[in-house]
């Protein structure tokens, strides 16, 4: 007999299941009587409620709320992973020198679909940009550095050349940061990487070139990245406060 409560879900259930769990939680449960609510329904993770006026509506079951805490406690795992490979790529920037963001929206622009059509408009999201600290324009040498630690999201954004000839609208040179998996390996070779980009991987807790990013010729940055990035905040240096450590500074 099948247990009720079981948190053990059919392989089958993913990303989209959780997501549709998520929704039903958080509303009335109204039914929407598709693939993803039938396959739901089978698995347990949520039941059907016969209402007053004869209307059914769905309720996730303990079964799918503890689906849901186990999915939310992988995804802050992989979130960690995520956000602390960015820290530290963030971090390698600034001690270039360069000014750096994390996480900025920034317009970019795409080829048209089609020979003699239109250019095309994108909001792009890399997970690093940075440019060089200086007060001449054409000196800026934007660079857009996006971070894998999953290999199934580096795949698909793989399978994305919009998003990545967005990356490649906005920086001199992109590249792909690709950590490790729970083995300690690193999530996909250098050479699955389009040429376009430069790689770095996460080897021995260290970050190691693996194939250089083509530099691009074009090096200024349109007014509306120049407005975006005035009006957010660059990351800041990570040893401000080494000077406090020296004592105060003396009156001339």
């Amino acid at each position: 007999m099948t247990d009720p409560l079981r948190t053990d879900p059919p392989a089958a259930l993913g990303r989209a299941h959780a997501r549709r769990l998520r929704e039903i939680y958080r509303s009335a449960g109204w039914p929407c009587q598709d693939v993803l609510e039938i396959e739901l329904l089978a698995s347990g993770m949520v039941q059907r409620v016969a209402g007053p006026l004869g209307h059914e509506t769905l309720r996730v079951t303990d079964a799918g709320v503890s689906y849901l805490a186990a999915t939310l406690v992988r995804n802050r795992a992989v979130l960690s992973d995520h956000e602390t490979l960015v820290e530290r790529v963030a971090g390698e920037m600034v001690r270039a020198g360069r000014i750096t963001w994390r996480g900025l929206g920034l317009r970019a622009q795409l080829p048209p679909l089609e020979e003699g059509g239109k250019l095309r408009w994108c909001i792009a999201k890399p997970d690093v940009f940075s440019i060089r600290n200086t007060s001449v324009a054409d000196y800026v040498d934007p660079v857009v550095h996006e971070i894998k630690v999953r290999r199934s999201d580096l795949l698909g954004d793989l399978r994305r050349p919009d998003k990545r000839a967005a990356y490649l609208d906005l920086g001199g040179e992109c590249w792909y940061v690709l950590g490790c998996d729970a083995r300690g390996q690193c999530i996909a070779e250098p050479g699955e990487v389009p040429m376009e980009c430069g790689v770095m991987v996460v080897e021995n807790n260290r970050l190691v070139l693996a194939r250089a990013a083509p530099r691009r010729a074009r090096q200024t940055l349109p007014f509306s990245v120049w407005l975006a990035l005035a009006k957010a905040t660059p990351v800041a240096g990570l040893h401000e406060d080494e000077q406090g450590m020296l004592g105060p500074v003396a009156e001339p």
